[in-house]
């Protein structure tokens, strides 16, 4: 194992030193594992908070700023965070006007969440959650009870975002939500294993000449291994999946993500014949992102995710953002 790292029980501890170096406009508390925008919290805004396991970055830390989250709890490598982080995340960030909290689909998150969200309550602070579950590969995986969370947590973090900015109520940011997460779907590849710096080995073993898909961001197994497919078989693949259970309707926001190791190059190859799919299909692609946004550590592959977006969606999407791994129009 070959990593930039000190000693593998520092990895995280390093890491938050390290993005509040880079990032002074967040407030990192290494010692209680949170990272909130500085000025927080703001009055009378909704605020956002999400978090789970460290080694999928820029998820969550990085996409904390105006326009998205107001704090992201960082746990330990596909760990997830503790009540008492998520806790002290939702205090800092409660404003007068309500928390959503947003929690990707597995079993530890949604418990700790659920826990933190009943001692803020308890407080007089009012929480709602919003559960992201939209990978279509596999349903009760090793780590969830249902869908997996992966992609669409990006287009969710945003979109409530943009709605809190605007002042709307809890009630409507997490409607927004939940309506973004319904018209999400999502199915990963993985070309090779990840390494956890705890592990130091591949967590599983993928012949150099097969892929897996459907696979988790944790390295949980997906639905099949095939031999070695070109870039066009894959997006077919891919396609094929998540338009079957896309739900009808018009445009799409559409996110074509690195899990870590695969370069930008190939990204941009698998882009292409999605957008060339998509439009064969009669999909119009309205707005898209390309590159890492939930990463698996340092595993090799892909994962596309489609959501339905009308044009209130589309505003809310083109609405500012300034976080660490997201901007635009600031």
């Amino acid at each position: 194992m070959k990593k930039l790292i000190n000693a593998p029980d520092q990895v995280v501890p390093d890491a938050l030193r390290g993005l509040a170096a880079a990032h002074p406009e967040l407030a990192v508390d290494v010692a209680a594992r949170t990272v909130v925008r500085r000025d927080a919290p703001v009055a009378g805004k909704v605020g956002l908070v999400s978090g789970g396991g460290t080694g999928h970055e820029p998820l969550h830390a990085g996409f904390v700023g105006p326009g998205m989250l107001d704090a992201a709890c960082p746990g330990e490598v596909f760990t997830s965070p503790v009540p008492d982080q998520m806790a002290a995340a939702t205090r800092a960030v409660d404003g007068g006007a309500g928390v959503l909290h947003i929690v990707k689909n597995y079993t530890g998150d949604v418990l700790n969440f659920r826990m933190a969200a009943e001692l803020c309550e308890d407080e007089g602070v009012e929480v709602r959650q919003v559960v992201v579950d939209d990978d279509v590969a596999v349903t009760d995986s090793l780590y969830t009870a249902g869908r997996r969370g992966t992609g669409a947590t990006v287009f969710v973090e945003k979109l409530a975002g943009a709605a809190a900015d605007t002042g709307a109520p809890l009630a409507e940011v997490a409607a927004v939500a939940r309506r973004v997460d319904a018209c999400s779907r999502s199915f990963g590849v993985a070309l090779t294993a990840c390494t956890t710096p705890a592990k130091g080995t591949p967590t599983f073993d993928l012949p150099a000449d097969e892929l897996e898909l459907g696979i988790g961001i944790h390295g949980e197994p997906g639905r099949e291994r095939r031999p070695m497919m070109s870039a066009r078989e894959i997006a077919e693949a891919v396609l094929d999946a998540v338009l079957a259970d896309l739900p009808p309707g018009g445009p799409v926001l559409a996110l074509v993500n690195g899990m870590g190791a695969t370069p930008l190059l190939e990204l941009y190859v698998l882009y292409g014949e999605v957008d060339r799919i998509l439009r064969e299909r009669g999909v119009e692609v309205a707005r898209c992102l390309v590159g890492n946004y939930v990463t698996s550590l340092d595993m090799a592959g892909c994962s596309v995710t489609l959501c339905r977006a009308d044009d209130a969606l589309l505003r809310l999407w083109d609405a500012p953002v300034r976080t660490p791994a997201l901007r635009w129009g600031c």
